[in-house]
Order: C-alpha cells, then structure tokens, then sequence
C-alpha cells in the first residue's frame, strides 16, 4: 500500500525503489527513493515513516528531486533490534553509512521532529553529505530519551509489552498526533495506520526498540558542537499550541551558535506542518535550495 501510494503522488511507480539497507548485523534501514536529480534526503519522525511526507512527492519530483528517505533504525520499517544502540549519535552515523551506499553527498536535507536532531549531528560529523536543512518542527534535542519515553517505560519493556497491542498503539499515537495538530482534518484512520505501519508489523520489536530509546545515552553534547554546523538552517514551527513544540532554550540555542538559521513561524499549523500545510515546507524549501548554492 505504502509503495503504490508513493508512486502515484509521484507521478510513475518506475521512479519509485524501496530499497533496505543493512548497515550492521541486523540492523537494516529502509530507503525510499522517488525521482531523479538534485539530492533531497527526507529523514521522518518516529511515526510516519515515507508515508508523512506523501504530501510533498509530486512537487519536489516535478521540480527535478531526487527524494531520498531514510527511515532511522526503530522507526517506521526500518528493523527494531533488541539490543541495538538507539542513540542520536549511533542513529547519525548508520544514516550516513546508507547514504553511502546510496552515493548521495551534498544533498539538501528535510527532517521532522525527533529526526532533525539526527540531522543536526550529520550536517557536523559528515559535512560533505549536507549542503543545507530545513527542519519541521525538531530542535537540537540531546538525547531520543525523552520525558515522555521515559515515563512510558519506567517499569520496563517487559511489562509495556503485555500491556501494549496494536488498537492501543494507534489509538495513542492518534491522541498524540491530535493534540500536537493545529488542523486536525488530515487525522484519518487510514493515515493513522499508514503511520503506525512499521510499528504494528513487529510489535514486541518496537517496543524493545522504544525502551532502548528511553535509556538511550549520547557520548557527546550536540550543544557543543553546534558552532561547527556552517550550512544554512531554517527552522518551521507552527504557532497553534502543542505540546511538542521546540522549546524556547533550543531555539535560542539555534539562534546564538548558527551563522545563517532563520526561523519561520507558520500560523494555525502545529508539529506536523509538512501535513497540514504542505505547500508551506515547499516555499521554505525552495529559498533554502537558493541560498544554499
């Protein structure tokens, strides 16, 4: 279903190849790459996978994209190993391995939420593959172990396991996409288990993989290294209320160590702007294409 959606928002499901790439002993990251041309590597949020950005195919393709997105491990239908490091840093370094592979460099770069961190680090530790980025609501966040990672797994996998299946899945990741939403007609069940997708296929590895995020722990401070980031940035932030906003500190953060960062407020939009205002992340993404020649 994923793949025939892609191809037709993309005009032809020739331009379409889902293609999975092991970066290490089972842990594979699955790549969808739609059109030819200029490199634009789209990295997804937890939930979504390439179905979120569904909305932006058709136009980046015609506009002579090459669409590239890499789904980090635990996320989406990338593999969920029990044992594997969920770390940003360790999560930066296998979505550099499979560009790669892919022989991408240079490329314009899209993120969401918990995947523009993962972008942050790239654009540091290999600038060669980043040439600018545009981030969708995600800031320079420290560590996948969120306040709400944690407290879902405070008393461990084990138990989340037992308590978690598939209706339960969808129907907290709906509640969450809800209240992060300024515009929540977009909010389908079809879109809710296109979403979860990944997830639900291997759902005793995603919760494996989810635990090992909330204990995850990074080697070093991103905040540190900000100041060597030296491609453009521009930030999307919806202006609606929600929780899962970027916070003050980090923005601020952005603002004091980048040397071209720019933020764009979106009004009546929240956390998944690239949904609910597609045309928007378009226009940003066209100006950062531009100044980033």
């Amino acid at each position: 279903m994923l793949l025939l959606t892609l191809a037709l928002v993309a005009g032809s499901p020739d331009s379409t190849l889902v293609r999975d790439i092991e970066v290490a002993p089972g842990e594979i990251l699955r790549t969808t790459t739609i059109g030819a041309g200029r490199p634009l590597v789209l990295i997804p949020g937890i939930f979504g996978a390439a179905f979120g950005y569904r909305m932006l195919m058709e136009p980046l393709v015609a506009q002579g994209y090459r669409c590239i997105i890499i789904e980090p491990l635990g996320y989406g239908w990338s593999s969920h190993p029990k044992k594997a490091d969920y770390s940003f840093t360790a999560q930066t370094v296998r979505v550099g391995q499979a560009l790669d592979t892919l022989g991408v460099t240079e490329a314009l770069f899209v993120a969401q939420s918990s995947g523009a961190s993962i972008a942050f680090r790239l654009a540091i530790i290999r600038p060669g593959l980043v040439r600018g980025l545009l981030s969708i609501s995600g800031g320079p966040a420290e560590s996948a172990a969120t306040p709400g990672m944690k407290k879902a797994f405070r008393f461990g996998g084990a138990l989340a396991k037992l308590a978690v299946d598939e209706t339960m899945l969808r129907h907290d990741v709906r509640k969450e996409i809800v209240r992060n939403s300024g515009d929540t007609t977009w909010v389908t069940d079809a879109v809710i288990r296109a979403y979860t997708g990944g997830q639900t296929a291997d759902m005793h590895g995603s919760i494996d993989a989810f635990h090992r995020m909330s204990k995850s722990t990074e080697r070093e401070s991103l905040a540190s290294r900000l100041h060597e980031l030296d491609v453009p940035v521009r930030l999307l932030i919806g202006t609606a209320p929600h929780p899962a906003a970027v916070p003050r500190e980090q923005r601020e953060l952005l603002t004091a160590e980048l040397s071209n960062f720019r933020i764009d407020s979106v009004p009546g939009s929240g956390q998944y702007i690239h949904e609910e205002q597609p045309a928007v992340v378009l226009e940003a993404l066209a100006r950062l294409d531009e100044v980033s020649r």
